[in-house]
């Protein structure tokens, strides 16, 4: 079993890198809400989410959350618009674009980076609480 400042930091790290992840899908997300497909009648780009898990971690003594998936969101439709002279368009005219709500990628991109900052934030306590017993162990 491990001290409870270390596997602090160690919960704390598992977090930040979940995080991290979720924030590269966001990314990718945004970075891809134009993409069409690349021929006629072709499926854009398809929105991505990520699913966490919490593992039970013995040496620390506490569940540590990770990755668990990547997929893609297939319940939301594509959007359909109008554009005969788009290379992606199908015989009616109709271009399927990326199922990619830039509301919904912004409001994800901000709780990622909340929590985020919240790891960070614990990471950076449990620091401050290691160096303080270290300048206690040093004056007795």
């Amino acid at each position: 079993m491990i001290d409870p400042l270390t596997s602090i930091g160690r919960l704390a790290g598992a977090g930040l890198e979940a995080q991290s992840a979720r924030l590269r899908i966001v990314a990718e997300n945004l970075a891809n809400a134009q993409s069409t497909g690349s021929t006629q009648g072709a499926d854009p780009y398809s929105r991505k989410t990520i699913l966490f898990e919490s593992k039970f971690d013995a040496a620390l003594g506490a569940e540590r959350v990770r990755v668990d998936a990547i997929v893609n969101d297939d319940d939301t439709p594509f959007r359909i618009e109008y554009d005969p002279g788009h290379p992606a368009a199908d015989a009616d005219g109709n271009v399927k674009l990326p199922n990619v709500n830039m509301l919904m990628e912004m409001a994800d991109m901000r709780e990622a980076t909340r929590s985020y900052e919240a790891n960070l934030q614990m990471m950076k306590q449990a620091r401050s609480m290691v160096s303080m017993t270290i300048d206690l162990l040093r004056g007795s």
